[in-house]
Formats: structure tokens, sequence, C-alpha cells
């Protein structure tokens, strides 16, 4: 009896080493970066068993939010942390620490039924203001154009502001969505429609519409021959340490590039 008490009692201590072995990282953050992490998530756990990584959305603003707060550990963006947000980052002692995992082009598209090809960024603008209103002022159909844009919360609204709005407001008619997905999904049942997503989401459902003459593809995203080519990153609490390390190692080396490619974003190098 007494040495099966001492065998259950060191098969108990060692079930209780394995699960304190086990290691939990939380991603969270940006909509457009999630299906990058998702896949390199995927693959990186088969190679280390004792990670288990989490991963949730939400926009880029609430991920880098969530790292301030102590309430993730990695967080995914499509765009720049803010001065603002670094600030109430210092007052909490954390310290971002910016990591560019990969490239993308943001890229407007239209339903597959819309003749129009090319618009320029003037063009875009005035769609996404609301001024002009109707598909037939840019080459297009005599019908109304329906404006699809992201929420204020996400990077690619805040990168799309930027470059194309130039400061200036998105029409108050547009249909706001939370997700790249649900721009898709817009834009693919309304013929009318027009909206913008990162270069990963593209696919047969959806066109994408040229800007000035240039094509939106991987390499005019590295050139920055397209006008609205950008950095995802990946922020952390300092530099990364333990299997938060390990993930962003792996997510830069050469597996994780690759399937940065695979899921249809750009990866830092050709």
């Amino acid at each position: 009896m007494k040495f099966q008490k001492i065998v259950l009692a060191t098969v108990l201590t060692a079930a209780f080493s394995v699960v304190n072995a086990q290691e939990t990282v939380t991603v969270s953050g940006s909509t457009t970066v999630l299906p990058v992490m998702q896949k390199v998530s995927e693959s990186f756990m088969k190679l280390n068993p004792d990670v288990t990584v989490e991963l949730s959305g939400g926009g880029s603003g609430n991920g880098i939010k969530a790292l301030v707060d102590g309430l993730t550990k990695v967080a995914m963006s499509s765009r720049e942390i803010k001065s603002g947000e670094v600030t109430l980052a210092k007052n909490k002692n954390v310290v971002p620490n910016q990591i560019v995992v990969a490239v993308d082009a943001i890229v407007p598209v239209i339903n597959p039924t819309n003749p129009v090809k090319d618009l320029s960024v003037d063009q875009l603008r005035q769609l996404f203001k609301g001024k002009v209103k109707n598909w037939k002022d840019v080459g297009g159909k005599d019908a109304p154009v329906v404006v699809v844009s992201r929420d204020t919360s996400s990077g690619t609204y805040e990168t799309w502001e930027s470059l194309v709005m130039k400061k200036q407001r998105i029409t108050a008619r547009a249909l706001l969505q939370a997700s790249n997905g649900a721009i898709v999904q817009t834009v693919a049942q309304n013929p009318n429609a027009i909206g913008y997503i990162g270069i990963g989401y593209l696919g047969n459902n959806v066109k994408a519409v040229d800007i000035d003459g240039v094509k939106a593809t991987a390499q005019t995203a590295l050139d920055r021959k397209w006008p609205l080519a950008r950095d995802l990153y990946l922020y952390t609490n300092d530099k990364p340490q333990g299997a938060v390390a390990r993930l962003v190692d792996y997510t830069l080396g050469a597996e994780g590039q690759k399937l940065v490619k695979e899921v249809g974003f750009i990866p830092l190098s050709k």
C-alpha cells in the first residue's frame, strides 16, 4: 500500500509538471494580420507542443489597448502605434516593441459585375466622401455608389483615412464593417458596392481596382509603387522572451515567411 502511494504521488507530480510546462501566448488585434498569425500559430504549435497560442481579432486599436492593459502578450496591428498609445503604455510600465512581420497592399474592391477597372486616388477620395454618388461619373454604369468601409477601431481604416482620404471624412452613408471578411461579403453581394481590404483577402468573389494604372501585386507593394502599401506589425511589451520570442522568431524565419505568402500576404523579402 505504501509503495502504491509513492507511485501515485510520483505520477501526480509528473502530471503537475507537464501542466506547468504548458505556456500560453495570447495574440489579439488586427483582423488583417489575423489570418497570417492563424496559419503561423498552427504550424508553430505542431513543432512546439509545450506552447498554446490563443488568437482573437477585434481590430488594431483594440489589440494595442489589450497589450497596454496587460490583457494580451502580443498585439497584431496593421498600423504603427500612435504617440498617445505609447504614452498610455509608459504610464502602465509597458514598453511597446514593434516587429514588422509582413507587407500588405490595401486594395479597393468592387463587385465583379462592375465594369470599372482603374481609379485615381482622387476619384477614390470623392467616392468615399460621397461626392461622387453615381458610377457613371467614374466610367461605370448608371447606378448609385454604395460605400463600404471598416470601422474606426481598424488599422486598415486609419491607413485608408491617411493615404486616401487625407484626413477628410468618409461619408456618413457608408456601411461600416468590423473585418476584411465582412467587407468582402458585402461587396460580393452588392453590384454597386465599393470597399477596401488587405491583399490577402482578395478572391474571385470581388474585383480589385487598379490605382492610376498600377496593379496591386507583391512586387508593387514591396517596391512601394502601389500607393497603398504598408507594413504589418506585431507589438510586444519590451523585447519578447520565452515562448513569445519563439513565436516571433518562427514568424520571421523562413517557414513563417513562407506561410505569410501562402495566406496571400507579402513576405518581407522575395
